[in-house]
């Protein structure tokens, strides 16, 4: 039997992690070495099953669904709702990216405790998000898909308001007092909330819309696109629809200026905590605007492109500034992924094959160097107790191999060509020289080019300024006594292959796109004709 038949394999990837969970909560807590095993080996094996996934998948028809169950097998009838899922060459390196990092902060988090200490309840929330991402990339019923966007939210927020930094001062709410971690957890719920309530409005209004061309109502994501592609959702309904997507998804990403959540998240949060949120979760929005909003609402897509690209390469500067002006180490890797996500953007707006192909390995990228750079601030913040940078220093003379790691991850995040950050970045750009002829906007896009080419140059700036305050000179007199353990044995095994990848896709992006080029290039042609 083939497991991948009928969407069985598939469904493993993506229901193994919960299962996993359950396993590790009902086992005692004094167990601890037992339950890490048994999430390791569920990580493991839903890893294993995603690149067996990526063997087997036919990359000459990556802009079909694949491994899928059946469009019509039945889940909410009284809705018309299915359980409906598969993979194209769009969705199929995210979900390998999801099944990675859940594998890897479970391997770090092996001898990296944020307290209170219960390794029980927090490998079960890592494995709860796992089932809530990897569903999200393969869901292809906007019923199923809003439900893992939504899993991820409650894990997330505990881990922020149980495990978050108790270090960082209090913060006033209304005349109170309150825990910056409780602040963030609670910041990070409400924004994602409303926009998850907006989003929710125009899935539903799609529902009820596409009763009038099908004869039957569909949540469907497939056979919206098709109506989609028709022309069919325009006018007043497509534009408040779009709205309602675009402020769920860009709440997601972030899009500046619903970011604020972002920075404040990312501080309080526990390592593991951050580098699932910056690695995958950011990439939800991201991809819901490609997988949702521009097939279905194609029109309103080329209507809103300008003002997406605006926005983006406003993040993007923003971004730069916002670095600049950091004394956190992590606050400082916080908000250049709002500079990074960016770019993202950037290249969705063109709506371009060019510019989407650049989106999707730029949130690859991303996902492999900026959860590699939080996990060094986490263990660089472990040993000097503080992630002020001005504070810490000479980390080349104290720790040099990690030294070395955080200058590597650094060039790559700045875009230095044959590290996977590069393609993103240049992609991006290069597709706003030629955006899609239909916006009409051509010198806009231009002149969003040149400005997105000087956040490159701000990016080296604020990486060589972190470089420079903690990687080189000499140890500050604090620490210049105090002995501290280089890369131990935990910390190899879970970066060795974020390094590994970004070399490995900045020299050969093929790896990326011999994916998803054909998809991209078969959305694009639906969508906008061509």
């Amino acid at each position: 039997m083939n497991w991948f038949e009928n969407g069985w394999g598939l469904s493993l990837i993506v229901f193994l992690p919960v299962i996993g969970a359950a396993v590790v909560l009902a086992m005692p807590k004094a167990k601890e070495a037992a339950i890490k095993w048994v999430a390791l080996i569920f990580a493991l094996v839903t890893l294993a099953l995603s690149v067996v996934l990526a063997v087997q998948f036919d990359y000459s028809a990556a802009d079909t669904y694949q491994f899928g169950t059946p469009i019509d097998t039945p889940w909410i009838s009284a809705i018309n709702a299915h359980f409906h899922i598969a993979v194209d060459g769009i969705s199929l390196p995210m979900v390998v990216l999801a099944a990675l990092i859940t594998v890897l902060v479970i391997i770090y988090s092996w001898n990296h405790w944020p307290e209170p200490h219960n390794p029980k309840l927090l490998l079960a929330f890592v494995l709860i998000l796992a089932t809530g991402m990897t569903g999200t990339f393969v869901a292809l019923d906007l019923v199923l898909f809003f439900v893992f966007f939504e899993v991820v939210l409650l894990p997330m927020y505990f881990m922020i308001g149980i495990w978050g930094d108790t270090s960082i001062r209090t913060v006033p709410v209304f005349g109170w007092k309150m825990e910056m971690r409780l602040y963030a957890s609670l910041k990070f719920f409400v924004f994602t909330l409303f926009g998850s309530a907006f989003m929710l409005l125009g899935f539903i209004a799609l529902y009820f819309k596409s009763e009038e061309f099908l004869g039957y109502r569909s949540f469907s994501i497939v056979e919206l696109s098709d109506l989609g592609a028709a022309g069919v959702f325009v006018g007043t309904f497509g534009m408040l629809v779009f709205l309602g997507l675009f402020l769920g998804f860009a709440v997601k990403v972030p899009m500046w200026p619903l970011h604020t959540w972002l920075p404040d998240a990312h501080t309080a949060a526990p390592t593991i905590g951050s580098v699932i949120l910056a690695a995958i979760l950011l990439k939800l929005g991201t991809y819901g605007f490609i997988r949702i909003a521009i097939p279905i609402l194609p029109d309103e897509a080329l209507r809103w492109a300008p003002f997406i690209g605006v926005l983006a390469v406003i993040g993007i500067i923003y971004g730069s500034f916002a670095c600049l002006a950091q004394t956190d180490m992590k606050r400082l890797i916080a908000y250049s992924s709002v500079g990074h996500m960016g770019f993202v953007m950037l290249g969705i707006a063109t709506m371009t094959d060019v510019g989407i192909n650049a989106a999707i390995i730029g949130m690859v990228a991303h996902g492999l160097i900026t959860g590699l750079l939080f996990f060094i601030a986490g263990s660089m913040s472990h040993r000097y107790h503080t992630r002020d940078m001005r504070r810490i220093g000479g980390t080349m003379v104290k720790m040099p191999k990690m030294g070395v790691l955080l200058g590597f991850a650094a060039m790559a995040s700045l875009g230095l060509p044959a590290l996977a950050g590069f393609w993103g970045e240049f992609m991006a750009l290069l597709a706003s020289f030629d955006p899609n002829p239909l916006i009409g906007e051509t010198s806009l896009f231009r002149g969003l080019m040149v400005v997105g080419a000087i956040g490159t140059v701000l990016t080296a700036g604020y990486m060589l300024y972190m470089l420079r305050n903690v990687d080189f000179g000499s140890p500050s007199a604090e620490f210049a006594d105090t002995p501290l353990e280089d890369v131990d044995t935990a910390e190899w095994l879970a970066w060795t292959p974020l390094v590994l990848l970004t070399l490995a896709v900045g020299i050969f992006p093929g790896i990326i796109f011999n994916a998803t080029n054909d998809a991209v290039i078969s959305l694009v042609a639906k969508a906008f004709g061509g």
